[in-house]
This record gives structure tokens, C-alpha cells and sequence, in this order.
């Protein structure tokens, strides 16, 4: 269901005649960690959408006080939630995607839906092997309980540390915690764990539409949730496309790339890789 606030930056979008860029967010954060992205990107001549998951609350006070909204969300149903969004739009739009937004971008850049995609530290979909020690461990904070697959499952500022802030000072890391972590569904990341053992996966992604358009994949050199190995096989999978594919690794940077006080270089290198083309 598209939201009043989704529908209140489809009209501004279809007014504005701009361009519209798209942002998906990842699971344990909020459409909000895009709020300084969407300025950059507005001020490029662009009209930016954050749309959230189905059912995402507007704060992240309101997330930590409610978690039970998050459950049940398959990545099946948040890609046709963000089908519904885009097919709102006059134009088609760039999508910029992290962590499993990254896997989310990659999904509908392959049912044609965009011009120009980024994905950044990108979940794994089916027929990407690697699977680094750190990227489970990161994981393992609902894949170590069965049970969690129904469940929402917030993380432990310990667990945050690992999974995203371990490339920050533990005083920024404490306060992207406060400011940023939200509860999240578990059932993606099973989705994403089993995707190479299950042929119906919804984990799986189009590499080879040709209407997928240019995508730019970018990693954080010292991620541990979605470390190179798993992005760059991610890249591998996407090359075989005719349109342009692209990698680059972003040198000290963890998995909260987005959000951390070394954001806007990421943003400057999405942004400088979609004004290539759209």
C-alpha cells in the first residue's frame, strides 16, 4: 500500500518535470538515514523519494517502541511495494539502494524499472557464493534463532558495532546507534542465507534484461556485512549485462557508509556516476 508520504513525493516528483532518483534503505534503518542524501541530490536537479518498506514508522523512536511492525516482510513483498511506487512516477527513475536496498535496486533495475542504478554493500542474491566468516557473523544476530524468520530483531549497540560502525570512533558509532538503528525483519536475511539452495528464491535478481540500464555497485573497503568478496561477485553476476557495469571500493569504510560522518563521499560518487547517464 502506498503511504500518504510516498504519495505526497509521487506528486512533488511528477510536478517537479526533474528526474526522479529513488532511495532504499536496508534492513535496521529508516527511510529518514537519506534525509542528507535526497539535499545533495535535490540540489543536482534531481527530485529525490524516500519511500519506506510497507508499514516503516516515521521515527525511529516510534520503530524501537513498536517493533512488531516489521515483521513478516519477504523481499518479494517490499520489491513489488517499491514496483507499485515507481509505477506511480511520470518517469522513470534512478534508484540508489544499501545492503539489502542495494539487493531491492538490483531486483527492479532487472524488471526494467530503472535508468541508472546504484547499489551500495549489496545483499547477496541467488548465484553469489561467497560467504565470508564476518558476513555471518553479522548475520548471525537472527539467523542464529530459527524462530526469527516471523520476527522483527532489533540489534545490540555491540551488535550495530560489528555489523555496521566497526570502521568509526565507538563515540560516532554509539551515536549512529541512537540515532539510526531501528528493528528489522528476519525474513530477508533467511531469504538471502538459503537463496543458493532454493530455485524459487525471491533472493534472485534479472542480470541479463537488457532494459536493466547502467549500475555502479560500491563497497566499503572494510565492511563486514557485505564485505569485496560478496560485492564483487555481485559485480561479477551483473558484467554479463550489455549495459554499462561498474564497481569501486570506497578505502576505510564500513558498512554504515550511508549514515556515517563520511557520507557525502559515497553520495558524491553515486551522484557523479548517475549524471553519466540520466
Amino acid at each position: 500500500m502506498t503511504t500518504a508520504h510516498d504519495m505526497q513525493e509521487i506528486e512533488k516528483a511528477n510536478a517537479s518535470g526533474r528526474t526522479p532518483v529513488v532511495f532504499i534503505h536496508g534492513l535496521w534503518l529508516l527511510p529518514s538515514s537519506w534525509d542528507r542524501w535526497a539535499e545533495v541530490f535535490e540540489e543536482a536537479g534531481y527530485t529525490a523519494l524516500t519511500p519506506g518498506w510497507p508499514d516503516d514508522p516515521e521515527t525511529v523512536a516510534e520503530a524501537n517502541a513498536h517493533p512488531e511492525v516489521f515483521a513478516n516482510k519477504s523481499i518479494g513483498d517490499v520489491a513489488d511495494h517499491y514496483t507499485d511506487v515507481i509505477g506511480k512516477l511520470d518517469r522513470k527513475p534512478a534508484l540508489v539502494g544499501h545492503s539489502f536496498g542495494g539487493l531491492l535496486t538490483q531486483i527492479l533495475a532487472g524488471r526494467g524499472l530503472s535508468t541508472a542504478s546504484v547499489a551500495i554493500d549489496p545483499a547477496p542474491f541467488r548465484g553469489v557464493l561467497p560467504l565470508p566468516f564476518s558476513a555471518l557473523r553479522a548475520a548471525s544476530a537472527v539467523l542464529g534463532n530459527p524462530a526469527n524468520l516471523h520476527r522483527a530483531v532489533p540489534l545490540t549497540y555491540e551488535q550495530f558495532r560489528f555489523a555496521f560502525a566497526n570502521a568509526v570512533s565507538e563515540e560516532e558509532a554509539k551515536q549512529l546507534y541512537e540515532t539510526y538503528a531501528v528493528p528489522a525483519p528476519g525474513e530477508p536475511l533467511f531469504q538471502a542465507a538459503t537463496a543458493n539452495l532454493n530455485p524459487w528464491t525471491e533472493a534472485k535478481v534479472d542480470t541479463e534484461n537488457p532494459a536493466r540500464g547502467p549500475l555502479l555497485i560500491i563497497s566499503g573497503e572494510k565492511d563486514h556485512t557485505v564485505p569485496w568478496a560478496i560485492a564483487n561477485a555481485s559485480y561479477k553476476r551483473q558484467s554479463g549485462n550489455e549495459n554499462v557495469t561498474e564497481i569501486v571500493e570506497i578505502p576505510g569504510r564500513g558498512h554504515a557508509l550511508t549514515i556515517d560522518s563520511g557520507w557525502r563521499e559515497v553520495a558524491q560518487t553515486a551522484l557523479t556516476f548517475l549524471q553519466r547517464f540520466v
